[in-house]
């Protein structure tokens, strides 16, 4: 009987003991650090068409798919005097797209959540540089800007504590597998008019965000200006929901009441790239 008891113990302390090490693993263990250097997925930037070749005197417009070479030739029609284009004034917004792309260096991407930690109150704080993005923008029509996929390294979040950032990768957000937490952009909402330095545009971005494998749409609100021609810098937030994404929190002590609303936030500058 007391072998028994004895055997009935061990295989008890055993299973607390895998059990232990089970929650130590999938909730503190050690995480995939970074694959690599963030980079920015290329708006697919829409043609805008070729102009309409225009006829020169005495030479011939060139041939287009369906006409005969005798419509081609035929010599035009004398052109109305024009007056001479004058150039733009100074503080006119150049009427090109100008692409940027966000520097990780200079930016930032967070997230808020409040939660009872020993018994108080606390807003919990997860912050990474790890970003990466395009705009395309004409600064004389902010009707036509464009914002591409954004992606952030969430195994690269850090909070004030090391166990709660092992949660988040291991337990929370699952960084071994799912590495990065993307937001695609479907529509810009009021945003208009012309660009101007150092005045700040505020406006919606709408698009799908993706964390793990649940995608949700989500509307970012957003405040940008142009520092220079070179450089915007803005900021975006939006509040989602926990329960949206089926974010589960693990069972520790001192841990209680976690909310289920996470607010997050960008704050980016944005530089132009390279023609």
């Amino acid at each position: 009987m007391n072998r028994n008891r004895a055997l009935l113990a061990a295989v008890a302390a055993l299973i607390v003991v895998v059990a232990g090490w089970w929650i130590f693993d999938s909730v503190l263990g050690d995480t995939q650090p970074a694959s690599g250097p963030m980079t920015p997925i290329p708006i697919n930037m829409q043609p805008t068409g070729a102009p309409e070749p225009t006829a020169v005197p005495g030479n011939p417009t060139p041939a287009q798919p369906g006409e005969t070479v005798a419509a081609a030739t035929a010599p035009p029609a004398p052109a109305a005097p024009t007056e001479a284009p004058t150039a733009p004034p100074a503080d006119t917004a150049p009427n090109e797209v100008i692409r940027y792309q966000i520097a990780s260096d200079e930016s930032t991407v967070s997230f808020r959540i409040a939660e009872d930690l020993r018994g108080q109150r606390i807003e919990a704080v997860g912050t990474t540089n790890q970003v990466a993005g395009e705009l395309a923008i004409n600064p004389s029509d902010l009707t036509t800007a464009q914002i591409g996929v954004i992606r952030v390294n969430a195994r690269t979040f850090t909070t004030d504590s090391s166990n709660r950032d092992r949660a988040i990768r291991n337990f929370i957000l699952n960084t071994d597998q799912y590495e990065f937490i993307t937001f695609t952009p479907t529509g810009i909402e009021g945003l208009s008019g012309s660009g101007a330095l150092n005045q700040p545009f505020t406006f919606t971005i709408r698009g799908d965000l993706t964390i793990r494998d649940i995608t949700r749409p989500v509307a970012f609100e957003a405040t940008v200006r142009a520092e220079s021609a070179e450089r915007l810098a803005g900021i975006a937030t939006t509040t989602v929901k926990r329960s949206d994404y089926n974010l589960q929190i693990p069972s520790v002590p001192f841990v209680a009441n976690v909310s289920d609303d996470v607010v997050l936030t960008i704050e980016f500058v944005a530089l132009a790239a390279a023609q």
